[in-house]
């Protein structure tokens, strides 16, 4: 299908300015849910987390006792690369007081004088859902498998609440100094298992990816997604693997001279963006999340699909080459 200038600007362009608004009020209204269970932010205002971005946390903690935890607009809305299908604000509740830890060989909490946590994640997602639930009357909250759903009206935002444990990977620190640690978040399922995932790395990364690319990574990550849908009414079979947060991975590992290679104009630059890609096969396994640290694909049929979605796009995708613009 051939596509104009126009038309991808349009769907390169962030939703709008109201936005900003969506993930503090998102922020806001958790934090409100948990002071009814005593959390206090002692009058401290809502920060942003790194500039550039929707990105916001707040720090708080439990009067009369020692738990402290952060909440972190993270995902598509923090990092502005949200389309308008993508509707709920990904809020992160990290517990701080309670951390996951991971040591290098032969090195343990005891190095560290660390004591055993006495507060889990479990707790806090009881905590949490308890606290969303008496403040919205237990209207409109669901409990998941991995986070707390807050569905929207005309007074409150669609929400993601994610419940999490700090996790501190101090594999490379040799000074036992406990503040020398690669910081994520540990998500416990209902179902079990556990998910380590590094939304503050992703968020800085992006940015600076953004940055190098001439603010074009975003852009392309943005018509990309649109893109996906377009297929899907084209009747493309799009796999369930393929997912926003892939999307803006594999782009992430786009080298940038594919990006800059045309003035901003976003038809040429997408397509060379897909060529890359396609071009780049043979290196997947070394992609990485945007966060810099975890593998992107985690297993051959995973890796297969994104490829396909590729060669699948490759040929869906047209630009108009009789429209005006300067290379």
């Amino acid at each position: 299908m051939k596509y104009t200038e126009k038309q991808l600007s349009k769907m390169a362009s962030p939703i709008s300015q109201s936005e900003d608004e969506k993930c503090k009020n998102a922020i806001r209204m958790v934090r409100d849910a948990m002071k009814n269970l005593n959390y206090t932010d002692d009058g401290d205002d809502i920060r942003s987390y790194i500039s550039e971005t929707y990105s916001y946390a707040l720090d708080l903690r439990q009067k009369y006792t020692n738990k402290k935890i952060t909440l972190l607009v993270q995902g598509s809305y923090a990092n502005k690369t949200n389309i308008p299908t993508e509707s709920d604000v990904d809020v992160a509740v990290i517990l701080e007081s309670t951390f996951v830890p991971q040591y290098r060989e032969g090195v343990s909490g005891l190095d560290y004088n660390f004591s055993d946590g006495t507060f889990s994640v479990s707790e806090l997602k009881d905590e949490v859902q308890k606290a969303l639930n008496q403040h919205f009357g237990y209207q409109g909250v669901e409990r998941h498998d991995k986070s707390i759903k807050v569905i929207g009206n005309t007074y409150r935002v669609d929400a993601d609440v994610v419940p999490a444990y700090r996790f501190r990977d101090y594999s490379n620190d040799y000074r036992f100094d406990e503040n020398n640690y690669v910081g994520g978040i540990e998500i416990r399922p209902d179902s079990g298992g556990k998910i380590i995932n590094f939304p503050e790395q992703h968020i800085k990364l992006g940015v600076a990816k953004n940055k190098i690319t001439k603010f074009l990574f975003k852009k392309c990550v943005r018509i990309i997604k649109s893109m996906r849908e377009d297929m899907e009414r084209h009747g493309y079979i799009i796999s369930p693997k393929i997912s926003s947060f892939g999307l803006e991975s594999l782009l992430w590992n786009v080298d940038v001279s594919a990006y800059t290679k045309y003035s901003s104009i976003l038809r040429y630059t997408f397509d060379e963006v897909i060529i890359f890609l396609k071009n780049d096969f043979s290196n997947f396994n070394s992609y990485t999340e945007v966060n810099g640290i975890k593998t992107l694909f985690t297993d051959n049929g995973m890796k297969t699909a994104y490829q396909n979605f590729i060669t699948d796009l490759s040929t869906y995708y047209e630009y108009d080459i009789q429209e005006n613009g300067n290379g």
